[in-house]
Protein backbone atom coordinates (compact mmCIF):
# COMPACT_ATOMS: atom_id res chain seq x y z
CA UNK A 1 0.00 0.00 0.00
CA UNK A 2 1.45 3.07 -0.74
CA UNK A 3 1.86 5.86 1.95
CA UNK A 4 1.31 9.46 1.38
CA UNK A 5 3.86 11.56 0.95
CA UNK A 6 5.45 14.41 3.16
CA UNK A 7 3.87 17.79 2.16
CA UNK A 8 6.50 20.84 2.48
CA UNK A 9 5.78 24.31 3.10
CA UNK A 10 5.56 25.37 -0.63
CA UNK A 11 3.12 23.00 -1.46
CA UNK A 12 1.02 23.31 0.98
CA UNK A 13 1.15 27.53 -0.08
CA UNK A 14 0.21 26.51 -3.54
CA UNK A 15 -2.92 24.61 -2.43
CA UNK A 16 -3.97 27.19 -0.24
CA UNK A 17 -3.83 29.87 -3.30
CA UNK A 18 -5.86 27.63 -5.72
CA UNK A 19 -8.07 27.06 -3.20
CA UNK A 20 -8.70 31.01 -2.76
CA UNK A 21 -8.99 31.30 -6.25
CA UNK A 22 -11.30 28.44 -6.92
CA UNK A 23 -13.44 29.81 -4.29
CA UNK A 24 -13.82 33.55 -5.92
CA UNK A 25 -17.35 34.10 -7.67
CA UNK A 26 -17.24 32.07 -11.00
CA UNK A 27 -13.53 31.22 -11.47
CA UNK A 28 -13.05 31.08 -15.01
CA UNK A 29 -12.44 28.36 -17.03
CA UNK A 30 -9.01 29.25 -17.77
CA UNK A 31 -8.54 29.11 -13.91
CA UNK A 32 -10.20 26.25 -13.67
CA UNK A 33 -8.15 23.79 -16.31
CA UNK A 34 -4.85 25.73 -14.91
CA UNK A 35 -5.96 24.22 -11.66
CA UNK A 36 -6.28 20.77 -13.14
CA UNK A 37 -3.17 21.05 -14.97
CA UNK A 38 -1.69 21.74 -11.39
CA UNK A 39 -2.98 18.68 -10.07
CA UNK A 40 -2.03 16.12 -12.12
CA UNK A 41 1.89 18.20 -12.34
CA UNK A 42 2.60 15.94 -9.13
CA UNK A 43 0.80 13.39 -6.53
CA UNK A 44 2.03 15.66 -3.84
CA UNK A 45 -0.42 18.52 -5.38
CA UNK A 46 -3.30 16.06 -5.05
CA UNK A 47 -2.64 15.18 -1.66
CA UNK A 48 -2.75 18.30 -0.75
CA UNK A 49 -5.74 19.81 -2.37
CA UNK A 50 -7.39 16.61 -0.94
CA UNK A 51 -6.80 17.69 2.37
CA UNK A 52 -8.34 20.94 1.78
CA UNK A 53 -11.22 18.48 1.26
CA UNK A 54 -10.73 16.86 4.70
CA UNK A 55 -10.81 20.13 6.54
CA UNK A 56 -13.72 21.82 4.84
CA UNK A 57 -15.43 18.73 6.06
CA UNK A 58 -13.98 18.83 9.69
CA UNK A 59 -14.87 22.52 9.51
CA UNK A 60 -18.51 22.26 8.53
CA UNK A 61 -18.94 20.00 12.06
CA UNK A 62 -18.13 23.81 13.53
CA UNK A 63 -20.81 26.36 14.18
CA UNK A 64 -21.80 28.30 11.02
CA UNK A 65 -20.84 31.38 12.28
CA UNK A 66 -17.61 30.54 12.95
CA UNK A 67 -16.91 28.64 9.78
CA UNK A 68 -18.14 31.65 7.36
CA UNK A 69 -15.82 34.08 8.15
CA UNK A 70 -13.07 31.82 7.87
CA UNK A 71 -12.99 29.90 4.25
CA UNK A 72 -15.85 31.07 2.88
CA UNK A 73 -14.93 34.58 2.78
CA UNK A 74 -11.38 33.77 1.21
CA UNK A 75 -10.10 36.05 -1.61
CA UNK A 76 -7.16 36.64 -3.27
CA UNK A 77 -5.08 38.33 -0.74
CA UNK A 78 -1.98 37.36 0.85
CA UNK A 79 -3.68 37.39 3.91
CA UNK A 80 -6.42 35.52 3.40
CA UNK A 81 -4.09 32.54 1.65
CA UNK A 82 -2.23 32.74 5.09
CA UNK A 83 -4.75 32.26 6.99
CA UNK A 84 -5.72 29.01 5.12
CA UNK A 85 -2.28 27.79 5.01
CA UNK A 86 -2.06 28.13 8.81
CA UNK A 87 -4.86 25.45 8.66
CA UNK A 88 -3.78 23.18 6.28
CA UNK A 89 0.04 23.32 8.42
CA UNK A 90 -2.12 23.14 11.64
CA UNK A 91 -4.19 19.98 10.44
CA UNK A 92 -0.96 17.61 9.92
CA UNK A 93 -0.12 14.77 7.49
CA UNK A 94 -3.48 12.74 8.25
CA UNK A 95 -5.42 15.87 7.91
CA UNK A 96 -7.30 15.85 11.35
CA UNK A 97 -8.32 18.72 13.19
CA UNK A 98 -8.48 19.25 17.23
CA UNK A 99 -10.06 22.64 16.64
CA UNK A 100 -12.77 23.61 19.11
CA UNK A 101 -14.88 26.85 18.99
CA UNK A 102 -12.26 28.88 20.87
CA UNK A 103 -8.94 28.02 19.25
CA UNK A 104 -10.36 28.63 15.77
CA UNK A 105 -11.51 31.99 15.49
CA UNK A 106 -8.60 32.86 17.87
CA UNK A 107 -5.87 31.19 15.05
CA UNK A 108 -7.97 33.56 12.43
CA UNK A 109 -8.14 36.63 14.48
CA UNK A 110 -7.51 40.01 12.64
CA UNK A 111 -5.14 40.32 15.69
CA UNK A 112 -3.58 38.43 17.91
CA UNK A 113 -0.92 38.14 20.53
CA UNK A 114 1.14 35.40 21.97
CA UNK A 115 2.11 34.36 25.29
CA UNK A 116 3.75 37.05 26.99
CA UNK A 117 3.24 39.78 24.31
CA UNK A 118 1.65 42.98 24.33
CA UNK A 119 1.04 45.31 21.30
CA UNK A 120 -0.59 48.57 20.61
CA UNK A 121 -2.71 49.61 17.58
CA UNK A 122 -4.41 52.77 16.05
CA UNK A 123 -7.06 51.97 14.60
CA UNK A 124 -8.75 53.62 11.49
CA UNK A 125 -10.53 56.47 13.32
CA UNK A 126 -7.86 57.20 15.86
CA UNK A 127 -8.97 54.93 18.58
CA UNK A 128 -6.12 53.10 20.29
CA UNK A 129 -6.48 49.64 21.10
CA UNK A 130 -3.95 47.51 23.70
CA UNK A 131 -3.52 43.57 23.32
CA UNK A 132 -2.76 41.59 26.67
CA UNK A 133 -0.79 38.74 26.83
CA UNK A 134 -2.29 36.09 24.22
CA UNK A 135 -5.49 37.57 23.15
CA UNK A 136 -7.51 38.19 19.85
CA UNK A 137 -9.87 40.49 18.24
CA UNK A 138 -11.76 41.24 14.96
CA UNK A 139 -12.32 44.60 13.75
CA UNK A 140 -15.36 45.63 11.39
CA UNK A 141 -15.50 49.12 10.88
CA UNK A 142 -18.61 49.80 8.37
CA UNK A 143 -20.89 53.25 7.38
CA UNK A 144 -22.67 52.97 10.44
CA UNK A 145 -20.71 51.17 13.32
CA UNK A 146 -17.07 50.65 14.77
CA UNK A 147 -16.87 47.50 16.21
CA UNK A 148 -14.33 45.08 17.67
CA UNK A 149 -15.11 41.32 18.64
CA UNK A 150 -12.91 40.42 21.68
CA UNK A 151 -12.22 36.47 21.26
CA UNK A 152 -9.99 35.69 23.49
CA UNK A 153 -7.70 37.57 26.54
CA UNK A 154 -7.81 41.38 27.59
CA UNK A 155 -7.88 44.67 25.85
CA UNK A 156 -7.99 48.12 26.42
CA UNK A 157 -9.75 50.72 24.77
CA UNK A 158 -9.31 54.75 23.98
CA UNK A 159 -11.97 55.47 22.01
CA UNK A 160 -11.32 58.27 19.56
CA UNK A 161 -14.01 60.70 18.49
CA UNK A 162 -15.06 59.58 15.28
CA UNK A 163 -16.76 62.19 12.89
CA UNK A 164 -19.76 59.96 11.93
CA UNK A 165 -20.37 60.00 15.12
CA UNK A 166 -20.66 56.04 14.55
CA UNK A 167 -21.48 54.02 17.86
CA UNK A 168 -18.48 52.13 19.14
CA UNK A 169 -18.91 48.53 20.60
CA UNK A 170 -17.37 45.93 21.86
CA UNK A 171 -18.96 42.03 21.62
CA UNK A 172 -17.61 39.07 23.36
CA UNK A 173 -19.38 35.69 23.53
CA UNK A 174 -21.19 36.62 26.55
CA UNK A 175 -22.81 40.42 25.30
CA UNK A 176 -21.68 43.64 24.30
CA UNK A 177 -20.17 46.49 25.68
CA UNK A 178 -21.01 50.27 24.12
CA UNK A 179 -18.60 53.10 24.86
CA UNK A 180 -19.35 56.00 26.15
CA UNK A 181 -16.89 57.89 25.01
CA UNK A 182 -14.26 56.40 27.26
CA UNK A 183 -11.21 54.53 28.05
CA UNK A 184 -11.86 50.94 29.98
CA UNK A 185 -10.22 47.67 29.96
CA UNK A 186 -12.59 44.25 28.95
CA UNK A 187 -11.32 40.89 29.97
CA UNK A 188 -12.47 37.26 28.48
CA UNK A 189 -11.83 34.46 31.15
CA UNK A 190 -13.62 30.92 31.06
CA UNK A 191 -17.49 32.09 30.54
CA UNK A 192 -17.75 35.51 31.81
CA UNK A 193 -16.41 39.23 30.54
CA UNK A 194 -15.22 41.75 32.81
CA UNK A 195 -15.43 45.33 31.95
CA UNK A 196 -13.24 48.30 34.32
CA UNK A 197 -13.95 51.75 33.30
CA UNK A 198 -11.30 54.21 34.00
CA UNK A 199 -12.47 57.39 31.75
CA UNK A 200 -16.25 58.33 31.32
CA UNK A 201 -18.79 55.30 31.22
CA UNK A 202 -19.81 52.19 29.01
CA UNK A 203 -23.12 50.69 28.50
CA UNK A 204 -23.52 46.40 29.15
CA UNK A 205 -25.71 44.08 27.86
CA UNK A 206 -25.62 40.31 28.37
CA UNK A 207 -26.12 38.43 24.74
CA UNK A 208 -29.62 36.54 25.88
CA UNK A 209 -31.03 39.48 27.61
CA UNK A 210 -30.32 42.62 25.00
CA UNK A 211 -33.23 44.42 26.78
CA UNK A 212 -31.45 45.01 29.62
CA UNK A 213 -28.19 47.03 30.03
CA UNK A 214 -26.21 48.48 32.77
CA UNK A 215 -24.16 51.76 32.83
CA UNK A 216 -20.76 51.56 34.22
CA UNK A 217 -19.14 54.63 35.31
CA UNK A 218 -15.60 55.58 35.81
CA UNK A 219 -14.33 54.29 38.68
CA UNK A 220 -16.60 50.87 38.86
CA UNK A 221 -16.46 47.57 37.04
CA UNK A 222 -18.61 44.67 36.78
CA UNK A 223 -18.94 41.12 35.04
CA UNK A 224 -21.29 39.53 32.83
CA UNK A 225 -22.24 36.16 31.28
CA UNK A 226 -24.75 35.65 28.60
CA UNK A 227 -27.61 35.44 30.76
CA UNK A 228 -26.55 38.28 33.12
CA UNK A 229 -24.83 40.83 34.95
CA UNK A 230 -23.40 40.91 38.17
CA UNK A 231 -23.38 44.15 40.73
CA UNK A 232 -21.32 46.91 40.51
CA UNK A 233 -18.01 47.03 41.79
CA UNK A 234 -15.29 49.26 42.95
CA UNK A 235 -12.68 49.49 39.75
CA UNK A 236 -9.56 47.79 40.53
CA UNK A 237 -7.05 50.94 39.89
CA UNK A 238 -4.28 48.74 38.51
CA UNK A 239 -6.50 46.59 35.60
CA UNK A 240 -4.40 48.29 33.54
CA UNK A 241 -0.73 47.95 35.08
CA UNK A 242 -0.08 45.63 32.20
CA UNK A 243 -0.07 48.20 29.77
CA UNK A 244 2.65 49.54 31.22
CA UNK A 245 4.52 46.13 31.63
CA UNK A 246 3.77 45.54 35.32
CA UNK A 247 1.17 43.09 37.61
CA UNK A 248 0.28 45.20 40.38
CA UNK A 249 -0.75 42.71 43.23
CA UNK A 250 -1.92 43.68 46.75
CA UNK A 251 -2.39 41.44 49.59
CA UNK A 252 -3.48 37.94 47.17
CA UNK A 253 -3.65 34.79 47.86
CA UNK A 254 0.02 33.18 46.36
CA UNK A 255 -2.11 30.62 44.31
CA UNK A 256 -3.89 33.26 42.61
CA UNK A 257 -0.77 35.40 42.21
CA UNK A 258 0.62 32.46 40.07
CA UNK A 259 -2.21 31.36 38.07
CA UNK A 260 -2.07 35.01 36.84
CA UNK A 261 1.63 35.03 36.39
CA UNK A 262 0.83 31.87 34.14
CA UNK A 263 -0.94 33.97 31.55
CA UNK A 264 2.65 35.61 30.56
CA UNK A 265 4.99 32.43 30.70
CA UNK A 266 4.65 29.94 27.90
CA UNK A 267 4.82 26.00 29.64
CA UNK A 268 3.49 25.18 32.85
CA UNK A 269 3.51 26.92 35.82
CA UNK A 270 1.66 25.70 39.09
CA UNK A 271 1.72 26.45 43.05
CA UNK A 272 1.93 23.44 45.35
CA UNK A 273 -1.60 23.84 47.68
CA UNK A 274 1.06 23.82 50.90
CA UNK A 275 1.83 27.01 49.89
CA UNK A 276 -0.66 28.84 47.96
CA UNK A 277 -2.78 30.28 50.60
CA UNK A 278 0.29 32.47 51.48
CA UNK A 279 -0.49 36.26 50.66
CA UNK A 280 1.93 38.93 48.35
CA UNK A 281 1.80 42.47 47.60
CA UNK A 282 3.80 44.24 44.84
CA UNK A 283 4.27 45.73 41.76
CA UNK A 284 6.26 43.02 39.04
CA UNK A 285 8.00 43.83 36.13
CA UNK A 286 6.59 41.36 33.13
CA UNK A 287 9.95 41.58 30.96
CA UNK A 288 10.70 38.41 32.72
CA UNK A 289 8.64 35.76 34.70
CA UNK A 290 11.90 33.90 35.68
CA UNK A 291 13.09 37.25 37.47
CA UNK A 292 9.41 37.56 39.44
CA UNK A 293 9.57 33.93 40.32
CA UNK A 294 13.61 34.00 41.81
CA UNK A 295 12.28 37.29 43.79
CA UNK A 296 9.72 35.59 45.40
CA UNK A 297 11.91 32.98 47.06
CA UNK A 298 13.35 36.07 49.17
CA UNK A 299 10.16 37.01 50.44
CA UNK A 300 8.19 34.20 50.77
CA UNK A 301 9.19 30.56 52.38
CA UNK A 302 9.23 28.97 48.94
CA UNK A 303 11.37 27.33 46.40
CA UNK A 304 11.12 27.14 42.65
CA UNK A 305 11.27 23.90 41.53
CA UNK A 306 12.06 23.61 37.28
CA UNK A 307 12.02 20.74 35.30
CA UNK A 308 12.99 22.43 32.44
CA UNK A 309 12.40 25.86 30.74
CA UNK A 310 8.65 25.94 30.63
CA UNK A 311 7.95 23.65 33.25
CA UNK A 312 8.18 25.13 36.72
CA UNK A 313 6.21 24.62 40.03
CA UNK A 314 6.53 26.81 43.28
CA UNK A 315 6.80 24.48 46.64
CA UNK A 316 7.45 24.85 49.89
CA UNK A 317 10.79 24.82 51.22
CA UNK A 318 11.83 21.80 52.60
Amino acid sequence: MAHPQPLDYATLEAAARWYVDMRGEAPSETTRRAHQRWLERDPRHRQAWERLGRLQDKLEQVTPDIVRPILSSARAKRRDVLKVLSILLMAGGAGTLAWNTTALPTLMADQRTGTGERRRIRLDDGTQLQLNTASAVDIRYSETLREVRLLAGEIQIQTARDERRRPFVIHTAEGSIRALGTRFVVRREADLTQVCVQEHAVEVRAANVPATAMRVDAGQQLSFGRDFINALQPANPQADAWTRDMLVVNDWRLGDFVDELQRYRPGHLGCDPAVAALRISGAFHLGSTDTILDNLTSTLPVRIRRFSRFWATVEPLV
